[in-house]
């Protein structure tokens, strides 16, 4: 799973990448205190970390990929520092409260976070790795920590990801305080992969769960 996602970024295989940030995250995300602590799995070079921070949002990522995290900077025009803690890289923003972890995932050590944006991560799991995916992140949040996910749906059997198609009921034995509040089919902005394979339905659907006490958001 590693080389072939350090492999994706080395090759330019990235067509996941929104270059205008995620629609999903910029309708859904509540208005949060300054200095919520807001974790991004597998961020790549993600505008969305740069939108989260302009709303006042101590922002850490977790990436694979070196090249991923010097492209963020350099696209974003951030100057940062990097020190080595453990076995991790750890990028720092001079102008910008984002922090980016090099390394693996599964052996990150953090938080507890306040609140989660999941884009890309649990997508680009095969099915045996998402529990354990699962799991993580309910050692790494908090409780009652804000969640929003966004996931794909389609007929796995006609085409294999990534990204994978992760059904309702799987997000709700991970997250059974998760809601599914919107779904729409995304099959024009998907892999090329799917309209080869005969499909003509990705549904993007996006799950939350309630918006913290004391935020705010017109969309919920």
């Amino acid at each position: 799973m590693q080389e072939d996602w350090l492999g994706r970024w080395e090759e330019g295989r990235t067509g996941w990448h929104e270059p205008s940030g995620n629609a999903a995250l910029q309708a859904y995300w509540p208005d949060l205190p300054a200095g919520t602590a807001v974790l991004v799995p597998l961020c790549g070079k993600s505008v969305d970390l740069r939108w989260l921070a302009e709303r006042d949002l101590a922002v850490t990522g977790v990436e694979l990929s070196r090249k991923a995290i010097e492209a963020f900077f350099s696209e974003q025009g951030l100057s940062r520092t990097m020190e080595r803690h453990g076995t991790f890289d750890v990028y720092r923003a001079d102008a910008r409260p984002i922090t980016l972890y090099r390394g693996d995932f599964f052996a990150f050590e953090a938080g507890p976070f306040d609140a989660l944006f999941d884009r890309g991560a649990l997508i680009a799991l095969p099915p045996g790795e998402r529990p354990r995916y699962a799991q993580k992140l309910r050692q790494l949040l908090r409780p009652d920590a804000f969640k929003l996910v966004v996931t794909l749906e389609y007929e796995q059997s006609r085409a294999d990801g990534p990204p994978f198609s992760v059904l309702p009921g799987e997000m709700q034995r991970y997250w059974p305080d998760l809601e599914r509040i919107s779904a729409e089919n995304a099959i024009d902005d998907s892999p090329p992969k799917f309209r080869a394979a005969g499909l003509d339905s990705v549904i993007e659907a996006v799950w939350s769960s309630a918006a913290p006490r004391g935020a705010s958001s017109t969309s919920f």
